[in-house]
């Protein structure tokens, strides 16, 4: 690792932060060199690791005060800002060092009482360790090559082999009051050391500049990168597992761990992953737990192995999914009930899937209620699998007791982290409350206007995950960006690349719950006049496309096991067709009989398939001189036109979008026609 410091860009910094409220040369610097550890993946990841500097800033009494400004809970250190370091007064910190004990809940009122601004975030869970250490600025991080060498048996050995007594080392304790008061002795212990070795947990570094401290970190981590480096012709034994297939696979495990809640899968797949899976002990080395124990709360403890055969069938795959699934779940159960009996605590117990998946021949699979969730639990067990390869070269991967890894996983400080308090059963926690659709995946297709790009913002405020499908990739970019949706570009009548679309949505989230099939074209003729090719490319889109999707995505539910739907945009010309609409009217009439054979032959799966039919919306379907002309056949002009019905009121893309949220949860309808029209009666099914 090499140091990132520029003078210029640490001018550039204090130019930009020094003089804004709260802040000063001092925190511009803090600001600059945290952004500089949190951009290494190898030092911290998703909120990971702390930095803090000592200096002095006006109070609203408009008196300088000595504080500590040290990272605020919520805050990555990569993106951080001054407001991310909130400004606590130190004299009244540091005089909390003199009680014999504090509790978690105490600390942190502790904390927040002495803040500079009461409306700043929550100062980080480790704000006390900053404050009774003496030097200005102060570096903490989770490196993986430093986690590699504290994470051994023999640990404290190895740590004065690298450093000699460039650091001093501190035993595991669990964060909070007892670490910080440990850590500030050993300091004052070993007084010339550049930082402190944490066992289990990581490095702290320290200096009168933030250079100074940033600099000894890069050092250290270096020191410890070559130390692993010498030992790399270490030989583990590596088997080549035959390649699986994920369309398969991703769909059949996210269908079983659906039954405790509804989940986004992420697939993650390196050279260096498939080595790992290739261990001839992973079965023994994936289970010894997380590198540092904050991790467990977005990995849990350990990961599920799952070991397949290319040769399994579907119905074999899901047996070995839901028996492996079953065991973990109980095995979570047990460590639960057995740790909470040893410690005489009562827990609310967290859900007991796993977050992690080993599937050697496909990868490392993730699980998390949102793709953001499950690639963060990607990212760490990406780093935990080069922490173990490190330290299986130089030693023994060996890390804390399960009752530590249980007082973390159950610390309400943690937990506080995911936005819940799961340790407390009598705290309903501050988590947002749920949205119908969280944690669902909908593919919606002609997503790039009109009613398809109306029917994704609506689908995405209920919470859903979407892939959205056009031919004018542009548009779609520009529907898809801000609703954090996958956007394929693809032409629908294709019916490979529908198929290789769908896999595609399969490996991005796991699969699919639900498809609303929206894409159309209005072409027009009379039917003894127009030429067949116009018959048929209306069928190709207004039917056969619909088809091929309805199939691909039906394959995906049947392999969930978990039902779905299937949302047809059909059209009023299906029931009431107008004369010289023919191809477009005899296309949508197909599609209805096709949506209520979708009902017929996958109810039994739980496969709910239902048709909308609209008229009169205002979309690139109905051009303005079509309009025209149309409504001048009624005596109308085109405003007119689109209020002429029942209820004398425009119908809009929304609306359309409304009704086909409305079918997405309307749990026991199938084979259903309605009606977005404001009320035409000669349109009405029957």
């Amino acid at each position: 690792m090499k140091s990132r410091w520029s003078d210029d860009e640490a001018r550039a910094f204090v130019a930009r932060y020094a003089s804004l409220p709260n802040s000063n040369e001092d925190v511009a610097l803090r600001v600059y060199t945290s952004r500089l550890i949190g951009s290494e993946a190898a030092l911290v990841l998703h909120g990971g690791g702390n930095t803090s500097v000592k200096t002095s800033l006006v109070d609203d009494a408009g008196e300088l005060a000595d504080v500590l400004c040290v990272k605020g809970s919520g805050w990555d250190l990569d993106a951080i800002e001054p407001a991310g370091l909130p400004a606590v007064r130190l004299d009244g910190l540091r005089k909390l060092r003199a009680r014999p004990a504090m509790d978690d809940e105490a600390m942190v009122n502790a904390q927040r009482t002495r803040l500079l601004d009461a409306s700043a975030p929550n100062p980080s869970v480790e704000t006390l360790l900053h404050a009774f250490l003496a030097p200005k600025f102060v570096d903490h991080s989770h490196a993986d090559a430093i986690l590699a060498l504290v994470d051994q048996p023999n640990a404290e050995a190895l740590a004065r082999e690298v450093f000699g007594d460039t650091f001093a080392i501190v035993p595991y304790v669990m964060p909070g009051f007892a670490l910080a008061k440990l850590a500030a002795e050993v300091h004052e212990a070993h007084p010339r050391v550049s930082g402190l070795l944490l066992l289990k947990h990581g490095l702290f570094t320290f200096g009168d500049t933030a250079r100074e401290s940033y600099e000894r970190h890069v050092d250290a981590v270096t020191l410890a990168e070559r130390f692993v480096q010498k030992h790399r012709a270490t030989v583990v034994p590596r088997a080549t597992k035959p390649k699986l297939d994920a369309s398969t696979i991703l769909p059949i495990l996210r269908g079983a761990l659906a039954k405790t809640r509804p989940t986004v899968l992420h697939l993650r797949t390196s050279d260096a992953i498939e080595a790992y899976l290739g261990r001839e002990d992973l079965a023994d080395v994936s289970q010894r737990g997380t590198p540092t124990p904050d991790h467990v709360i977005r990995t849990k403890r350990v990961p599920m192995v799952l070991a397949l055969d290319a040769s399994m069938d579907d119905a074999a795959i899901a047996r070995e999914v839901e028996a492996k699934l079953d065991a973990y779940r109980a095995a979570y159960r047990e460590y639960v009930a057995t740790e909470s009996a040893a410690k005489n605590r009562t827990v609310k117990s967290l859900d007991p899937d796993p977050r992690v998946i080993l599937i050697p021949g496909l990868g490392v699979v993730s699980a998390g209620a949102s793709p953001k969730e499950a690639s963060i639990a990607a990212d760490l067990h990406e780093h935990l699998i080069d922490v173990v390869e490190m330290a299986e070269t130089i030693g023994r991967y060996e890390v804390l007791p399960l009752g530590d890894v249980f007082d973390m996983e159950y610390w309400s400080l943690e937990q506080a982290k995911l936005g819940k308090s799961a340790a407390d059963p009598a705290d309903s926690g501050n988590k947002p409350s749920p949205k119908p659709l969280d944690g669902r995946v909908v593919i919606v297709t002609g997503a790039a206007s009109g009613i398809g790009a109306a029917t994704a913002r609506r689908f995405a405020a209920a919470g859903t995950q979407l892939a959205l499908f056009d031919r004018d990739e542009a548009k779609l970019a520009e529907v898809a960006t801000p609703l954090k949706a996958q956007a394929i570009a693809l032409d629908l009548t294709d019916a490979v690349a529908v198929t290789r679309a769908v896999d595609d949505v399969v490996r991005r989230f796991g699969g699919v719950d639900g498809l609303v099939s929206n894409a159309g074209i209005a072409p027009q003729g009379a039917m003894h006049e127009v030429d067949d090719a116009t018959v048929r490319a209306s069928f190709e889109v207004n039917f056969f496309a619909h088809q091929s999707l309805a199939a691909a995505v039906t394959k995906v539910l049947r392999r969930q096991g978990a039902g779905g739907f299937l949302l047809f945009n059909a059209s009023k010309a299906a029931f009431d067709p107008g004369p010289g609409f023919g191809p477009y009217a005899a296309a949508k009439a197909a599609l209805i009989a096709l949506m209520k054979l979708y009902a017929a032959e996958q109810g039994a799966h739980g496969i709910r398939s239902n048709a909308i039919n609209a008229d009169r919306i205002r979309t690139a379907l109905l051009p303005p001189d079509f309009v025209a002309q149309r409504a001048a056949a009624r005596g109308l002009d085109a405003d007119a036109y689109f209020r002429s019905n029942l209820l004398k009121r425009e119908v809009t893309a929304d609306d359309v979008a409304e009704a086909f949220l409305f079918l997405a949860l309307a749990k026991s309808t199938t084979g259903c026609t309605v009606t977005v029209d404001g009320g035409n009666p000669s349109a009405s099914p029957r």
